[in-house]
């Protein structure tokens, strides 16, 4: 097995590379060593720790609405529909929650007794950092019944939910709305209730179907108004026969996800791992794009320094929405 030099910086609060998703999943073809010299730099948004590594591939990951700086970093991993040769794979965030699920959840099995469960429940962290469409939706919706909240935003049963998806299993309906609407940005906001089999009422990304079945959802973007959309839940929670329909709907759109991203995992990180250094390298070194970098290495971390010094509250923000 081949054995990799690796490491990984400015990932989010609480991470940790052992558990992160393709560590484990590359682990499986290549044997990475994790040493403060690396060959290969996974990085991440939250910091800038990846400007004291040098000569070493840059591997920029983000599960956040953000693009790659392709002037910074070799390769890069996201969400976005982009097409830049070898150097970007599209890998949208919702399959590393559902990664160890999608076999199941290709094979969804649900029983009429999932029509006996409790309404509807909500649970988010933040709404300073939202789209306001979620808290609003929240509000309307709580007016036909309760919704209980479990998160620390608008948290209505006492205590902060731990499990989230032992809670959400207990529901018929899942508030599944995204911080920002961004085409591709599909998050484990979907997935999570339908590993469960509870009913998503989906907004976010608006081309949430080129994966999902989205009969199988309410999707709020099919109708012409927040009332309709309200009124047709009402109607869904009134009408066991009806949900039930509605819940047997298959998940996604077509089969073997986990088969075909697998296949787009190994091939962009062989083109990778397998050429020499130089030869896998993809930032230019000549021309304007080093003094690029130079610049932005001296700015970034000092502007980070002044942000927390003059108190204006990113870092605990930051670590509200990650809690």
């Amino acid at each position: 097995m081949q054995i990799l030099k690796v490491n990984f910086v400015d990932f989010w609060l609480g991470f940790d590379y052992k558990t992160f998703f393709l560590y484990n999943f590359l682990s499986k073809y290549y044997n990475l060593i994790v040493c403060d010299q690396p060959d290969y730099l996974f990085c991440s948004s939250f910091g800038y720790n990846h400007w004291k590594f040098e000569n070493c591939i840059k591997i920029y990951y983000t599960a956040e609405n953000l693009v790659p700086d392709f002037n910074i970093f070799d390769y890069g991993i996201g969400f976005h529909f982009l097409s830049l040769e070898d150097r970007f794979l599209r890998f949208p965030l919702w399959l590393v929650y559902s990664w160890d699920d999608l076999d199941a959840m290709e094979n969804k099995k649900v029983d009429p007794s999932l029509c006996n469960r409790r309404f509807c429940n909500f649970i988010y962290s933040n709404s300073s950092w939202a789209d306001p469409i979620r808290e609003k939706f929240y509000k309307e919706l709580s007016k036909y019944k309760k919704i209980d909240s479990g998160g620390a935003c608008l948290n209505n049963i006492g205590y902060r939910v731990s499990n989230k998806i032992d809670f959400i299993k207990n529901y018929k309906f899942s508030i599944a709305i995204e911080n920002s609407v961004v085409s591709g940005y599909t998050t484990e906001k979907i997935v999570e209730p339908m590993i469960v089999n509870s009913m998503p009422i989906y907004y976010g990304d608006p081309h949430v179907e080129e994966y999902f079945n989205m009969k199988s959802c309410v999707h709020i973007r099919d109708f012409d108004s927040m009332q309709d959309v309200i009124d047709y839940i009402v109607f869904l929670d009134s009408n066991d026969e009806c949900y039930y329909s509605k819940l047997q709907e298959k998940w996604f759109r077509y089969e073997c996800i986990k088969k075909i991203y697998s296949k787009k995992i190994i091939s962009f990180f062989q083109n990778i791992f397998e050429k020499d250094k130089e030869d896998a390298t993809r930032i230019v070194n000549y021309g304007f794009a080093p003094r690029y970098r130079k610049e932005l290495s001296r700015t970034t971390p000092w502007a980070t320094s002044f942000i927390v010094e003059k108190g204006y509250g990113i870092v605990d923000k930051i670590k509200q929405m990650y809690k």
